[in-house]
């Protein structure tokens, strides 16, 4: 997320610093500096203002910059910047409570000897400490993962707002993040869902002024599985759990990955609850859910067969 140089820049920049006292403080070249001072800029994380000839380089209010350079005064004697390299980053922004390898390997996607190797440099250091196989924070250090979530969050504000100034994340997680916007947007990464993705699947809805679109640079479109899950977390009211109904009787839903993005999504009840409904015929308990006689009108009127 952050490079090393760019670590070293925020721990200790200060506001009117010049490119040329931060390079005389961190002891690398002016043309260097001015590189990790743009990127940061980039990011939101500084900003510049013209001082006569001179470019003086401020910190932005960005909570990330402030818990980070708390914790490098608190704790001056550790190189956060040497440490927080790699796959670290991952590893802090799940580290929300005491997890075991297993679990942090799903959630970052890494092999466990990845996450092994990082924890194991944390734990060294004094930072982590595990129970029972469970890693968790020693003393104040969870701030480190507040400081990862803060910082992933005002990164992806940054690039929705390269292209959709007015959107709002309705969901994030280390890498992705779902986003409502106004405007169309056609941007490498972004990928449209909601109500309007369900027309590459033969299933026309009404549309609402709003656009849907899921960050990720690791997928190439959507799936019927995250389209559901990501239609749950616009709105889980009884119309839109009924267009999943539709979707997951219409087309054939991969179970391994409708599992797998319930977990992500944090949705696992919800889509237990879609699953049960269609293999039961409507027998839950749950005023989100249509009357099944509704349901099989809806479905007749959409040409969708449901499961005998």
């Amino acid at each position: 997320m952050l490079r090393r140089i760019e670590l070293e820049v925020l721990a200790i920049v200060e506001r009117g610093d010049t490119i040329s006292e931060l390079a005389t403080k961190l002891d690398h070249s002016e043309s260097y500096l001015s590189r990790a001072v743009t990127d940061l800029v980039e990011k939101g994380l500084l900003y510049t203002e013209r001082d006569g000839r001179r470019k003086r380089v401020v910190p932005s209010d960005a909570r990330a910059v402030e818990i980070y350079q708390d914790l490098v005064r608190q704790h001056s004697h550790i190189d956060f910047s040497e440490l927080l390299t790699g796959k670290t980053f991952e590893v802090l922004y799940y580290l929300d409570q005491p997890r075991t390898v297993t679990d942090l390997a799903a959630r970052t996607d890494n092999y466990r000897n990845t996450v092994n190797r990082v924890l194991k440099r944390l734990r060294n250091r004094g930072l982590v400490g595990t129970t029972d196989s469970l890693y968790q924070f020693n003393g104040d250090f969870d701030r480190l993962h507040e400081f990862a979530r803060e910082l992933a969050h005002r990164l992806h504000r940054r690039r929705l707002e390269s292209v959709a100034p007015n959107g709002t994340i309705l969901w994030e997680d280390h890498s992705e993040f779902l986003a409502q916007t106004q405007t169309e947007v056609d941007a490498e990464g972004f990928h449209e869902t909601g109500l309007a993705r369900f027309a590459a699947f033969d299933l026309q809805f009404l549309l609402t002024s709003h656009r849907y679109y899921v960050y990720s640079e690791d997928h190439s479109s959507v799936s019927p599985a995250e389209l559901c899950c990501h239609t749950l977390l616009i709105d889980d009211d009884t119309r839109h759990r009924s267009y999943c109904l539709l979707l997951f009787s219409h087309v054939d839903v991969d179970g391994s990955d409708l599992r797998e993005r319930a977990a992500k999504y944090g949705l696992v009840d919800e889509i237990d609850a879609l699953v049960r409904y269609l293999d039961t015929h409507g027998e839950v308990d749950d005023d989100r859910f249509p009357e099944w006689d509704e349901f099989q009108e809806l479905a007749a009127d959409y040409e969708v067969d449901l499961p005998q």
